[in-house]
């Protein structure tokens, strides 16, 4: 049953008139527990949840909300391995590429899912001792991805992310903008005998990375390189095609990981190279310790379900339409591009899996920036400004450098702003009255490690299932991202022959100015 059509939806819309007069301030005053009951321990990460728009009675029919749903039905679904990705027929199956190949969790598997979980330990296998061979090659210092969408946003984050663990010697460029501006940047600072290509496309057909890999191909012949097999590498299903290309050494994945889930894959091969064989099953084996827990932790101590089901309640009760992201920690500096496609992605449709136009808003438009920067470019809005916009704080304890200071002031002002947020500063002249009263969620992590980091990312990949069950919607496949390719083939060969033909006067005006 969709969301709306529940006895809980009609509770929460009657509990959200009531909610004008909430102030966090008086929540606190009048709940000596209310920071216990709204925080939590999950694998790798501590959650605060207590100031946020809510109480005790909306949570309550958040959970009731999810249960008529069928959300738990539905992730129940989607760990048997079943065809919920509706409009394309396909199995769900991202957080198989974490799963443990034996023991009591394998041997829990359904029958149908050993083979694939076999293939997945094989390829996983023949990734990491190719990663270890290059990790071990002294001749290669850079590793350039050339990926767009999924097969760039989620390794170039981990990369950045886990960069204390990378592997001194080597450097990692990522290059996803069919801009040549950017590849250019990249190849200047290049030279072909020191570089290894990771031309990561399921299709190898992809226009961007295509574009990008030819090109790079181009220079490294230019340049006198020689030896493609050994300095390109392709992360596709497509074998016939990255021999064509002079590609030998590939590792593929499945029609059921979807390009935002596929980190996990061979598409984490530039994390795997960076962190080393060990630390990216540590890696996987956090993501997989979060599946654990959002499987068989009950709803009401479920971080993921709790998290989803507050969003839910923010986008459609009271209305919220933004998240902001700040991590306080510079090397999360691209989490926020990657939760934006995580999300706006999965969740950012306007019908149901049915195929009907749903009455309600899904997803919220996701945004940030790491602190403290933020605190000096749009924390004025997040104060002061005329919208309540929900802001996620991600800080990590403890740091791995040596600095003295840095890391206490960093932690101070992310305590700080949390706090700002919800107490406020009354002032009768009005320019510097601050309302208080802006909700905030607040994650910490004891270090930024790779089981840490595993378990973060797969948090927010449930957070987004949650809610997607609640609307009703297929958070898995992503028709709004083809028309505009469609589109660009035809006005690429128009550009190239200067036909306005059959166009909109906007469009053919903008062309002939462009040729």
């Amino acid at each position: 049953m969709r969301g709306d059509q529940t006895a809980a939806w009609q509770s929460l819309s009657e509990l959200a008139k009531a909610f004008s007069g909430f102030d966090l301030r008086s929540a606190f005053a009048q709940d000596a527990s209310r920071a216990q009951h709204f925080s939590q321990e999950a694998p790798g990460v501590f959650a605060d949840l207590s100031k946020n728009h809510w109480h005790a009675e909306v949570e309550s029919q958040l959970l009731a909300l999810a249960e008529q749903a069928g959300v738990f039905e539905h992730r129940r679904r989607m760990f048997q391995g079943e065809a919920i990705n509706n409009t394309e027929n396909r199995a769900v199956m991202h957080w198989l590429l974490r799963h443990p190949a034996e023991g009591a969790a394998a041997d829990a598997l359904p029958s149908a899912l050993q083979t694939p979980l076999k293939d997945v330990h094989e390829t996983l296998s023949a990734m990491l001792v190719f990663a270890e061979k290059i990790r071990s090659d002294t001749a290669i210092t850079d590793v350039v991805n050339i990926g767009i969408g999924g097969s760039d946003l989620g390794p170039q984050m981990a990369v950045m992310a886990l960069q204390s663990y990378a592997i001194q010697g080597k450097r990692f460029h990522f290059v996803s903008n069919v801009d040549g501006h950017e590849l250019d940047a990249v190849l200047q600072t290049l030279k072909p005998e020191n570089t290894l290509f990771l031309v990561a496309s399921k299709t190898f057909t992809t226009l961007e990375t295509m574009t990008n890999a030819l090109s790079a191909k181009r220079w490294f012949d230019a340049q006198g390189g020689t030896n493609v097999s050994r300095h390109f590498a392709a992360l596709t299903t497509n074998v016939e095609a990255a021999g064509q290309f002079g590609i030998q050494t590939c590792f593929g994945f499945w029609d059921w990981v979807g390009g935002r889930y596929s980190l996990w894959s061979a598409i984490g091969l530039p994390l795997a190279i960076a962190i080393g064989a060990e630390n990216f099953r540590s890696f996987l084996a956090g993501a997989h310790a979060m599946d654990q827990h959002f499987q068989h932790a009950d709803a009401a101590h479920n971080l993921p379900v709790r998290l989803g089901l507050l969003d839910v309640w923010y986008r459609n009760f009271l209305h919220y339409t933004s998240r902001c992201i700040a991590p306080y920690h510079s090397a999360l500096k691209r989490f926020a591009p990657y939760l934006q496609q995580l999300e706006m992605e999965s969740n950012g449709k306007q019908v149901d899996q049915a195929g009907q136009a749903l009455p309600f808003a899904t997803s919220p438009v996701l945004w940030g920036e790491p602190g403290t920067n933020g605190q000096h470019a749009f924390f004025q809005m997040l104060h002061q400004g005329t919208d309540v916009v929900p802001l996620e704080f991600v800080a990590v304890k403890n740091a791995t450098h040596a600095l003295p200071d840095h890391q206490a002031l960093l932690l101070s002002n992310v305590l700080a702003q949390a706090q700002a947020l919800m107490v406020g500063k009354s002032d009768a002249g009005g320019h510097k009255n601050f309302p208080g009263n802006r909700p905030s969620t607040f994650i910490l992590l004891e270090d930024l490690s790779p089981f840490n980091m595993g378990a973060l990312i797969a948090l927010q990949e449930h957070r987004v299932f949650v809610s997607g069950a609640v609307w009703g919607i297929n958070s898995f496949d992503q028709w709004g991202v083809e028309l505009g390719k469609v589109l660009a083939k035809d006005i690429h060969a128009r550009i190239l022959s200067c036909d306005v033909e059959g166009l909109d006067a906007s469009t053919a005006q903008l062309l002939r100015r462009i040729t």
